[in-house]
């Protein structure tokens, strides 16, 4: 899984015209699955967005968590994340899974944040949709669940 994490002060999606989903301060995340993704994957990244200390506290420091901070969460699912921009002009996105599968992990990410106790909304998924927000800071991540996996064997090994 690919996410794009922007923390906002304030986010919204619409569809054919329509508010169908809008929070205040917190995070929009744009939620890309790959072919490869499972639930574990879904699981991790929906605890890190959760606990990662990127709200200001008193003094001014990223050091408070959205839990902390009293955020919100817009999930957007978004395959393009998956685009593959190295040969020719045109993306593809192969790397990116069917909606088959891709759409029962979205919702599983969506409930494991719910269960950690954030606040969410979501876009529709496989929608058109027109995102809105006012990036606050700015402040935007990128976390890909794979290179955490690597990441978190090598601490292992080491």
């Amino acid at each position: 899984m690919r996410l794009v994490i922007q923390r906002v002060r304030q986010a919204t999606v619409r569809v054919a015209e329509q508010t169908i989903a809008q929070i205040g301060p917190g995070l929009l995340i744009l939620v890309g699955i790959g072919r490869q993704d499972d639930v574990a994957q879904a699981e991790l990244l929906a605890d890190k967005c959760v606990n990662l200390r990127i709200f200001a506290d008193e003094a001014g420091k990223l050091n408070r968590s959205l839990l902390g901070s009293g955020g919100e969460i817009l999930a957007v699912s978004q395959f393009t994340l998956y685009g593959n921009c190295r040969r020719g002009r045109r993306p593809n996105f192969t790397g990116a899974a069917a909606a088959e599968l891709a759409r029962p992990l979205f919702e599983h990410f969506v409930r494991a944040l719910r269960a950690a106790g954030a606040p969410v909304q979501t876009g529709a998924f496989g929608q058109t949709m027109q995102v809105s927000l006012l990036n606050d800071g700015p402040v935007t991540l990128l976390l890909d669940s794979a290179e955490l996996q690597r990441r978190k064997g090598q601490a292992t090994i080491s």
